[in-house]
């Protein structure tokens, strides 16, 4: 008998997760409560998947001997509180594609922000290594998807909390932990804890033979360490005092002690700017060599390594004021680490969908660093009311045109116009790449 394989969700992680299930002999069956995406639908009917969009037949859901549940589904959804109470197992799409890939080497990246970047940038260095490499989850192609069609030697995979929630048997070689800010608490029962537990799963089935590489200069981190245990080999990073082994900065300059091998670079050659971006680089590194890379390819990729498209993204400069496309920002800690390496005078575009946001973290950076907020959203109030006595200048609008209109004019030359809303962008736009596309596009007008 084929096993009976639900899908929730027909997203990226769904779709592949359908393909990889289809390929492995599952009785596979896709299940959204909203519309499917036409390209999605086309895939499924070619792979002679059935599925269903806009409701949930409980009858074939709860049937199941397996589900495979969309990292966007919350807990406290009537769906998932009738597949609980039916005791069906519910696993992640990385759980799964993990499943089909044991043979391959793992590197999982998570942390509340940077996981993008870091991924980009380790998957680089392991490209530039001449390795079969693949970057997958989160970013660009779903892990299944991956393993269906184009497998690999080693997975850069960034996974987020919600992916973490329904591992079992997930175990990378190596888990990077870069940091952990309140985000999404509304999933965790806004509790902080909940929040730290669920991105430590990323170690929870690591043996000695594994690696554990984490930020030691992260109050979260370093707290949920002196309580708990990691049966990993750790590997700290951090720019606060030079290490025996691990990731550190000393005279300026990136060091990297992995395997009684010392690398160094110039922290002024790094690709990647700020200081947010020490800590990604020196990540990305330690994994690399985990692996034996050499250090002439991680020096390499460091050094010359192109930033992500919508994560500070330089875009133009007109008339002396340069943009800076920076939409993957959807949370306040994102926003501060963008302020936090300015060097120049900014106009601030931010706003949109405000997840219960506390503004006070950046209260300090907005009074020394921007001179004028430009708001775009369609409830504009919660940052009002947080920052407008901290800078002289705060403007409405409602449209990304408007927007980078007002920015221009409120901007003189040598500053920043910087567009880092620290919120979603579901009320304006379809998502973040729309709402960075739609701003590139305005700059371009002007």
């Amino acid at each position: 008998m084929q096993k009976k394989l639900v899908i929730l969700g027909a997203g990226e992680s769904g779709i592949g997760a359908a393909l990889l299930g289809k390929q492995r002999g599952y009785d596979v069956f896709v299940s959204d409560g909203g519309a499917i995406k036409d390209i999605y639908k086309q895939e499924l009917a070619v792979n002679h998947v059935p599925f269903e969009e806009g409701r949930h037949s409980w009858d074939v859901i709860l049937n199941a001997d397996e589900i495979i549940k969309s990292p966007g589904i919350p807990e406290k959804s009537e769906l998932m509180k009738k597949v609980r109470e039916k005791q069906v197992p519910v696993i992640s799409e990385i759980e799964f594609a993990y499943r089909f890939s044991k043979d391959s080497k793992v590197i999982a990246i998570t942390g509340s922000n940077g996981k993008s970047t870091t991924t980009a940038l380790t998957f680089d260095i392991f490209e530039r290594a001449g390795l079969k490499a693949a970057m997958v989850g989160n970013i660009g192609l779903s892990y299944a998807r991956q393993v269906a069609t184009a497998p690999a030697d080693y997975y850069i995979v960034e996974v987020s909390s919600f992916q973490l929630d329904d591992i079992k048997e997930f175990k990378p070689n190596v888990a990077v932990l870069l940091n952990i800010t309140p985000d999404h608490l509304d999933r965790y029962d806004y509790k902080m804890e909940n929040y730290v537990a669920s991105k430590f799963r990323i170690a929870m089935n690591q043996g000695p033979e594994d690696y554990f590489v984490y930020c030691m200069d992260d109050p979260e981190i370093s707290d949920y360490l002196r309580k708990q245990t990691i049966y990993s080999t750790t590997i700290p990073f951090t720019i606060m005092e030079p290490l025996k082994q691990g990731g550190f900065m000393a005279n300026e300059q990136v060091n990297i002690q992995v395997n009684d091998e010392p690398m160094i670079v110039s922290m002024y050659d790094l690709a990647l700017k700020g200081k947010h971006n020490l800590y990604n680089s020196m990540a990305a590194g330690i994994a690399g060599r985990t692996m034996d890379i050499r250090k002439e390819k991680i020096r390499e990729s460091l050094t010359s390594f192109k930033s992500l498209e919508h994560r500070m993204e330089y875009v133009a400069t007109v008339r002396g004021v340069d943009f800076i496309n920076d939409s993957k920002a959807t949370n306040v800690n994102s926003l501060w680490f963008a302020l936090e390496s300015m060097e120049h005078p900014v106009v601030l575009i931010m706003g949109g969908v405000d997840k219960g946001n506390d503004y006070s973290a950046i209260r300090d950076l907005v009074k020394e660093k921007v001179k004028a907020i430009i708001c775009l959203g369609v409830d504009n109030a919660p940052i009002q009311e947080a920052l407008s006595s901290d800078t002289p200048i705060m403007v409405d609008t409602r449209n990304m045109k408007d927007a980078v209109q007002a920015a221009f004019q409120h901007a003189a030359k040598g500053d920043v116009v910087l567009l880092s809303p620290a919120c979603a962008s579901f009320d304006l736009f379809k998502n973040y790449e729309d709402r960075g596309k739609q701003f590139k596009e305005a700059v371009k007008e002007l």
